[in-house]
């Protein structure tokens, strides 16, 4: 606030608090303790998601809890993975680092996390379905036919008695 300067503090770990006292020359000198506002205009904000996967339920014993895992998705990768998606993950197995004392009360143990590299879907969204030749034949030969209705009851509910009503 005082002197004019402008000071930028990178961030790399999971919680941020700003610094308050000015560490300008230009302070320092003065041993005046200058005010520092956060200026999110001049920030810099990259694209960061945590995701927790867990095991499909036909894959988890009987009787067990469904293991977990925790993914960090950075860039591209952010907002490619919603609740309920099926799908691959290849990454990086990492250590989660522990600072301060939880580190020494933690000993040799740590919690892991992946780094994802790449994410494959197993289910594509509706907007991203590509239609073959063949699929629009059908859809066009069900179409001239007359009973699309009853096709679309069958294949909802076809064990329905009287379905059709």
């Amino acid at each position: 606030d005082r002197c004019g300067c402008e000071i930028f503090q990178p961030v790399s770990a999971k919680q941020f608090t700003p610094m308050t006292e000015c560490p300008s020359s230009e302070c320092k000198q003065n041993n005046s303790k200058g005010q520092l506002f956060l200026s999110t205009r001049a920030s810099k904000f990259l694209p960061f998601q945590e995701v927790k996967i867990q095991e499909m339920a036909d894959q988890v014993p009987v009787g067990h809890i469904p293991r977990t895992l925790t993914v960090h998705c950075h860039g591209t990768l952010t907002r490619q993975i919603n609740p309920g998606d099926v799908i691959d993950v290849a990454g990086i197995f990492l250590p989660t680092p522990y600072t301060g004392f939880k580190a020494i009360r933690a000993g040799l143990l740590t919690d892991t996390y992946l780094e994802a590299q790449h994410v494959n879907q197993h289910k594509k969204a509706y907007d991203d379905l590509v239609f073959d030749a063949r699929t629009f034949r059908r859809i066009e030969q069900y179409k001239h036919s007359g009973h699309m209705y009853e096709y679309l009851s069958r294949s909802i509910a076809p064990e329905i008695y009287r379905h059709l009503d």
